[in-house]
Parts: C-alpha cells; structure tokens; sequence
C-alpha cells in the first residue's frame, strides 16, 4: 500500500490497478473496504473501456477482440513512478498480454495529489501506436454509507431533469427512467438499484455531492471532464458510487464497430488524452 497523508487527509492506495482504497478525514472512512461477499473492490479504474461491450466483444478494422466489462487496468500492477508526501504517479504500460485485448501500446498515468481536504486523480493516456486508438477510461469510486443510503442525497449545483438509460444486463436500452424534475438534489432509494445503476447522459452538472441528509457530512466530486454520469451500488449495502465516466456502455443494438460506438474517444498517434476529478470531504 501507499500512503499520502496532509493536516486533513489521510489516503491509501493498492499497486494492483493503482485503487484508492482509503480516504480518512479526522478518523472517518469515506470509502467502501471492499467484501467479497458483496462488492470486493473500492475504486476500480475503467480502462480500456466502460460499462459493458455487446457479448463482451468489438471489432476493429475488420478484426475481432474480447474485452470483458470495464476493461483490465483494475487488475494490472502499476509501478510507482514517483511520490512525494502529498503526491503519487502509477504508471501501467501496453504489453504482450493487453495487445491480445486492446491492440495498442499505450502509456496510462494515474495521478493522485492531495490539496488541503481534497484529493485530486489525474488520468493521463499516451497513445504510443502508429495508429489511432479507441478507447474510453471511468472512475468508480464507492464512499461508505454506514448508515444505508438511504439518509443521503445527492446534491447539483444546477437544477436537473434527469431521465436514468435504462440497461439490461451490460447493455443500454432506448427506455428513459424519469428520476427528478428540475430539482437540484436526488434523493437516494435502494429501489433504484434493482435493475443496475443509473446512468446519466444529459446532467448539466459538473459536479455532484453525497451527503448524509442527517449530519451534514458529505464527499463532493467535481468532474469537468467527464460526458457520462453514473450513480451504482447493490441494495441494501452500506455505499454508493458516484462515477464520472469518459464513456458509456454498448446499446443493445450495437455493431461492434469500435469507430462507432458512443462516447469512444479517439486519440492519435503520439497524442495525449487528460482528464482529472477531485474528491472532496466535507465535514
């Protein structure tokens, strides 16, 4: 494990998938631990894809790969590149055993800065190929709710009228679930979560709060450059996940073309692709 810690803050991370696997402000856990026996991870980077692909598999220039649901990073061991007290770099790189999934060599920087009472993720993708490369890349932060979700919300700084896509299985559908209605904060429902998570394509919101309705104790997450939002956790656990996703999972009807898919994100040859969020406690 690595540890950063501030006046504020105190934070662990796992080499394997370079996971945020603890955020402790004053003692207090604000991520789920993971369980086995419920939802082993805690904060899973999505990488080289997110959300499910149609059985699992996409087709590039006329050749057929199998990716499995969000992708492999999670389950990568990434080197430490640097650290300071405050900040650390992971770094994965493209081999022989990615190229028979993903065919590309590529550079996936995962950057973790604490700043006062907030902690910042940095994702930095090189594209080390010839060619363009195809891919998208998510968080999937899960902050503990001891209390059940239940006694939280989730607050925007806009008003929202948000219609969830539905999905079935790894897959979206063309059916529109209406949430709320030009209201600036949701609140949290197991029955929400029967079917899967609620996906979010249209939020005007850069940003998204859960807080304890209760005592006031919230995470704020700032997302400015992600297209897709998603809110998930299994009823009746003690958390839910706010996910900003660059990318979104394959429609029902999808023709496996990785050129045509929703959301994916084109990067050329010796190009770079940024994109950042920050955690944010609020206590």
């Amino acid at each position: 494990m690595i540890t950063l810690k501030n006046e504020y803050l105190t934070t662990e991370f796992n080499e394997v998938g370079a996971e945020l696997k603890s955020l402790k402000s004053y003692g207090r856990e604000y991520i789920w631990q993971g369980n086995p026996d419920v939802w082993q991870s805690s904060s899973p980077i999505l990488f080289p894809i997110c959300g499910g692909l149609k059985n699992d598999k996409y087709i590039l220039d006329g050749r057929e790969y199998v990716l499995e649901k969000h992708g492999y990073a999670r389950f990568k061991t990434f080197a430490v590149e640097s650290k300071t007290d405050d900040g650390v770099v992971f770094l994965h790189k493209s081999d022989a055993d990615t190229k028979k999934q993903f065919p590309f060599d590529y550079e996936l920087r995962v950057r973790y800065k604490l700043n006062a009472n907030a902690l910042t993720v940095d994702y930095s993708v090189i594209n080390k190929s010839d060619n363009t490369m195809y891919f998208s890349i998510g968080s999937h932060e899960g902050y503990y709710t001891p209390e059940g979700i239940e006694d939280y919300d989730v607050w925007f700084p806009q008003n929202e009228t948000l219609n969830a896509s539905v999905l079935y299985g790894n897959l979206l559908s063309n059916q529109q679930l209406p949430i709320i209605k030009d209201q600036n904060f949701l609140p949290l429902y197991d029955k929400y979560f029967t079917i899967d998570a609620l996906v979010f394509k249209d939020l005007k919101s850069k940003s998204a709060t859960l807080r304890n309705r209760k005592t006031g104790k919230a995470v704020r997450v700032d997302f400015p450059d992600a297209k897709y939002f998603l809110l998930w956790h299994k009823p009746n656990a003690p958390y839910m996940c706010l996910e900003p996703w660059a990318g979104i999972p394959d429609i029902a009807d999808s023709s496996y073309d990785i050129k045509e898919k929703e959301g994916i994100i084109a990067l050329e040859s010796g190009g770079e692709y940024k994109n950042t969020h920050t955690i944010t406690v609020i206590e």
